[in-house]
């Protein structure tokens, strides 16, 4: 595989290290709000890109993804709440885990949460390896990193280092992209805050430190292989992560680094007065699915934007029903045999299919390679050319692109539960069918129109009456 690697500005050659399991982090949310689908955009394309690896490599994946639990905006929330940090935060966190599974995404193999104990001994371990290695200082209180003591500071995001500021400490959570500066590693107790006594003075761990502690702590020994996130974590998250991490271990932190770029609204960066930082739950309540939304988070490569429009939403619907269209016409296929071109098509696309994927996750490629096959399909189901014989060929291929693309199995489970019981849609069906034989197309046309309304479409075709999800 070949991926870009945001360190190096290049495309590299990727294969996990020991050749066998690729260990991977992924900066996760920061659990002060429910997460919305620009967020989403990049934990959607960090899981294509693992199960790329996983199913079309057959590579092992060990990966991480955190929850940040304790920060500014996490405390100020819980205080203005009136409840406990761990409960105010475990509501956010469930409703990430849940808007998640209805993305389709893969439970990743761990998922702390910064406050962990364990976690909070391994971010005192990481200071104290710090402040032997001459990276640290104290002042009122808090300690921090003083970047003068690393020399490569700064090279993941191409920082100046001549325009550093030298000592202009910082200590929120949230500060812009200039501020190229020293940053506070553990920050000192302020009154009705979490404070925990595993650094001496006791106090609560910057954010930076938080990620590099829990990397470390659960991947090994580094550099890990892959560490991905928000291209907005470049600066300063990922250049502090490698500056603490490589400062306490004096090895390299990530061989490779992987960056998600932006969704946009309407052509806007999604912000809260705008009223366009959309959820999961927003895109369902106007009458969209997700499955839709996991295309069309996908339709474009990664490393470029995205506009995200009610619009293209319903396109993504559009497509998605041309192919599974396409799979249920497979049903109807009686002719008898199977024949080579057929077979030699379906290679191609799987061939076009991994090419893209491989070649730095070319999702909109792969993409292309699964809809040129739904074109053929179509086209020699038309034709008659068809077999019976090539139809399990064609399934188990388009089996194989969902196993990583993860759309159709959501699909799936989405028509599992449609909005009437399947018992109903059934019963209806024969009682329209029966109106058309006593030909009251009226009745007929009722009940076909009263079930479009509930969301239910019915299509006939010579094979029968077949139902699904508006």
């Amino acid at each position: 595989m070949r991926l870009y690697n945001t360190l190096t500005r290049s495309e590299e050659a990727f294969a996990p290290a020991d050749g066998s399991t690729v260990r991977m982090y992924t900066c996760g949310p920061t659990v002060y709000a429910r997460g919305h689908i620009g967020n989403f955009r990049t934990f959607v394309c960090i899981d294509v890109l693992r199960r790329t690896l996983k199913y079309l490599l057959g590579h092992n994946v060990r990966q991480v993804m955190n929850f940040t639990d304790i920060d500014d905006r996490t405390i100020v929330g819980a205080q203005q709440a009136g409840m406990d940090l761990r409960a105010y935060t475990e509501q956010y966190i469930e409703a990430f885990r849940e808007d998640a599974r209805a993305l389709g995404l893969e439970e990743v193999e761990e998922t702390p949460r910064a406050t962990d104990e364990a976690n909070l001994r391994a971010m005192a371990a990481l200071v104290h390896a710090l402040a032997s290695h001459g990276h640290t200082y104290v002042s009122d209180g808090s300690i921090y990193f003083r970047i003068a003591s690393m020399p490569g500071y700064g090279r993941l995001a191409r920082l100046d280092q001549e325009g550093m500021k030298d000592g202009a400490r910082v200590d929120s959570d949230n500060y812009g992209k200039e501020d190229a500066r020293d940053f506070v590693l553990w920050k000192a107790s302020k009154p009705g805050e979490p404070s925990w006594d595993v650094v001496d003075p006791s106090g609560r761990p910057g954010w930076h430190l938080e990620c590099s502690a829990m990397a470390l702590r659960l991947l090994g020994e580094p550099p890990i292989d892959i560490h991905s996130g928000g291209v907005d974590l470049i600066f300063p998250h990922h250049e502090n992560e490698i500056a603490q991490s490589e400062g306490a271990t004096n090895k390299p932190f990530s061989r490779f680094w992987v960056h998600v770029e932006h969704l946009f609204v309407e052509n806007e960066k999604m912000s809260k007065s705008l009223g366009n930082t959309y959820t999961i739950p927003d895109v369902v309540a106007r009458g969209h699915r997700v499955s839709a939304l996991r295309y069309l988070l996908l339709s474009s490569h990664y490393r470029k934007p995205l506009n995200f429009t009610w619009d293209s939403l319903a396109q993504m619907e559009a497509s998605l029903c041309r192919l599974t269209d396409c799979l249920a016409r497979l049903d109807a296929v009686k002719r008898g045999g199977s024949r080579p071109a057929i077979a030699a098509r379906v290679e191609e696309a799987r061939t076009a299919f991994a090419a893209a994927l491989t070649h730095d996750l070319n999702t909109a490629g792969a993409l292309g390679a699964v809809f040129d096959l739904v074109r053929m399909v179509n086209s020699a189901i038309d034709a008659g050319e068809l077999g019976e014989g090539d139809v399990p060929l064609i399934r188990d291929a388009f089996d194989g692109f969902d196993r990583v693309l993860g759309v159709l199995r959501l699909r799936r489970a989405e028509d599992e539960q449609p909005p009437v019981a399947a018992e109903e849609i059934g019963r209806l069906i024969e009682e329209r069918n029966a109106a058309r034989r006593r030909r009251d197309f009226g009745e007929a046309d009722r009940i076909r129109d009263a079930l479009l309304e509930r969301g239910v479409l019915l299509e006939d075709s010579a094979a029968g009456t077949r139902w699904k999800r508006k």
